[in-house]
């Protein structure tokens, strides 16, 4: 099923109105197991999956392992899948990929560059999104406009331009992080205990650190590169080149 860009735009407006949980709604009995929730588990994501779990249980919910992740992340994916009752599909990078890459640049490797990190970020989890969107005829992502500058014009709704032209659906875009926490404690969801350490934005352990009394949302995530560097291409817009 593809929409038309005329068709996208028009919902786009009518989104901007609905809530989150009626943007969602419409999604799974629109396209159903055809649409999935890309999941990092950190506090957007988990907020979205209670909804999702609460409108049908048979979600389609996947994650990207990049071989990377805390143990904290391993463990909020378990109390999910206890929690709901639901699936998890986990997409794994390329093993030649990764042996490859390591061999000739090193373990470390995302510390040496920008090209570097990217090419780390691209085989460990650009790559592994394309094959778990390859069948699918939309994704939903926990974006928020406020979570950083990259961001601030994400819609409800997209054409990801990516991926053959698929649905991105993007149900929190209006959201502020607190209205995010209020529906985490509000629900009781289950969430990842690095939001407890000081990790606002969670990625993998060696890209990600803490983050100091007033710096930005996003300042540990690969906090050794300047702030116009600091996404790992999933989102990227091809016709945009953003």
């Amino acid at each position: 099923m593809r929409l038309t860009a005329a068709q996208v735009d028009q919902l786009a407006m009518e989104f901007e109105s609905k809530s989150a949980h009626e943007v969602l709604k419409w999604a799974l009995d629109t396209f159903g197991p055809r649409i999935g929730l890309a999941s990092s588990f950190g506090a957007e994501d988990v907020a979205v999956i209670d909804m999702m779990a609460k409108i049908d249980k048979n979600s389609n919910v996947f994650t990207l392992d990049t071989g990377r992740l805390n143990q904290e992340t391993y463990d909020v994916m378990d109390d999910v899948r206890t929690r709901y009752g639901i699936k998890i599909n986990v997409f794994f990078p390329d093993q030649k990929e990764v042996e490859e890459m390591v061999k000739s640049l090193g373990m470390n490797l995302m510390y040496a560059s920008v090209e570097n990190r990217k090419l780390c970020c691209e085989i460990r989890k650009v790559h592994p999104l394309n094959r778990a969107l390859a069948n699918l005829d939309g994704w939903i992502t926990g974006l928020r406009r406020d979570q950083a500058a990259t961001r601030a014009d994400t819609k409800k709704i997209e054409i990801d331009n990516s991926h053959g032209g698929i649905i991105k659906l993007n149900p929190i875009a209006d959201w502020t992080s607190d209205q995010v926490w209020d529906y985490i404690r509000k629900n009781n969801v289950p969430y990842n205990k690095l939001h407890d350490m000081g990790y606002p934005s969670i990625g993998c352990e060696p890209c990600t650190r803490p983050i100091k009394i007033g710096e930005d949302p996003r300042a540990g995530r690969w906090w050794w590169e300047s702030a116009a560097n600091k996404e790992c291409g999933l989102h990227f817009d091809p016709t945009k080149k953003k």
